[in-house]
């Protein structure tokens, strides 16, 4: 039973529209909106749209006499963070050309950063765009540090419960992922893809049904969604398309280094997809084929959960517009 958690079905794809730029500028100047959001699956084309929005807001703000004021990202994405970490997240910083970005390679390759974290750096940054009277555009694809960032509520600093872990070890891994269900919607299979981790969103969410989350100050509330639209064919062929270029660019080089520099095996395992997989390949515990075949098979199931996440933000109340890229 549990191993059908989180494995989202098929559905039809959300309808495209034409996005009002100007339109949507007015907005944010008028106060109707405080935050821009670029939003997609991996190999979406998220980020190239985002960065052609920025230029294109620029401009438009050049045109009115705004002066130096400009659009800035704001990235959304959980693997980003981390420093040394380029080829397997598709960091691409060249794509961004002159504009600026933030949140990218703000931790150390190997540690844990988490939501909490993110939340409280995306304020810092927020805070500063909207300072010195610039765009604030968010961009990515991890739907929790965007949903932590976009829809104004605070997430508490959960402290560890060495009892309530104690506890929680003691279950069957069934029984836990049941558990978790009972208390919020399981949209990411990463909350339980390790016992470690399932044990640590269970703590979280147990605190919070205990600790009622409120509504932040700080944090934007009206966000302004755009969607980035790709058939789920072309989007595979770009996943493996881009998979295979990453690889002859050096991507298991680039793990090779990280395992070098004395981060352990299984803390890169622990960031999922190119480092579990590419780990697991040079460390022996699979031939290379085998790798390159799952993690394409694992990138697929990963955006087809970014588009369930999403979706399920949609039903939820949130207005994405969907947009073809």
């Amino acid at each position: 039973m549990a191993k059908n958690i989180g494995v989202p079905p098929m559905a039809e794809l959300p309808s495209p529209e034409k996005i009002d730029e100007e339109g949507m500028l007015r907005s944010y100047m008028d106060g109707e909106i405080d935050l821009i959001c670029v939003l997609g699956p991996t190999a979406s084309g998220k980020t190239r749209y985002a960065v052609g929005l920025a230029e294109r807001i620029g401009r438009m703000l050049a045109d009115s006499g705004a002066g130096d004021r400009r659009a800035e990202i704001l990235s959304a994405d959980s693997r980003q963070v981390y420093r040394g970490m380029d080829i397997g997240t598709g960091k691409d910083l060249s794509e961004y050309g002159d504009v600026p970005y933030h949140l990218i390679d703000i931790a150390e390759a190997g540690s844990k950063y988490n939501i909490y974290e993110y939340q409280r750096d995306f304020e810092k940054a927020y805070k500063d765009v909207v300072s010195r009277g610039c765009i604030p555009i968010l961009c990515g694809g991890s739907g929790l540090y965007i949903e932590a960032a976009s829809c104004g509520y605070s997430l508490p600093d959960v402290p560890a419960d060495q009892k309530l872990r104690a506890e929680l070890e003691k279950e069957d891994t069934e029984t836990l992922i049941a558990r978790l269900a009972s208390l919020r919607p399981l949209h990411n299979s990463t909350d339980y893809d390790t016992r470690k981790r399932l044990i640590r969103a269970l703590e979280i969410a147990i605190y919070e049904s205990e600790h009622p989350v409120e509504h932040t100050s700080f944090l934007p509330k009206h966000t302004f969604y755009i969607g980035t639209l790709v058939s789920r064919e072309e989007r595979n062929a770009r996943i493996d398309r881009r998979l295979d270029a990453r690889l002859q660019e050096g991507m298991t080089d680039e793990v090779q280094r990280l395992l070098d520099s004395g981060i352990p095996p299984e803390d890169l395992i622990y960031y999922g997809l190119e480092y579990k997989f590419v780990t697991l390949y040079l460390t022996g515990r699979m031939g290379y084929a085998e790798m390159r075949e799952k993690l394409a098979i694992a990138i697929h199931q990963f955006a087809k959960r970014q588009m369930t996440w999403f979706r399920g933000m949609e039903r939820r109340g949130i207005r994405i517009r969907w947009t073809l890229v």
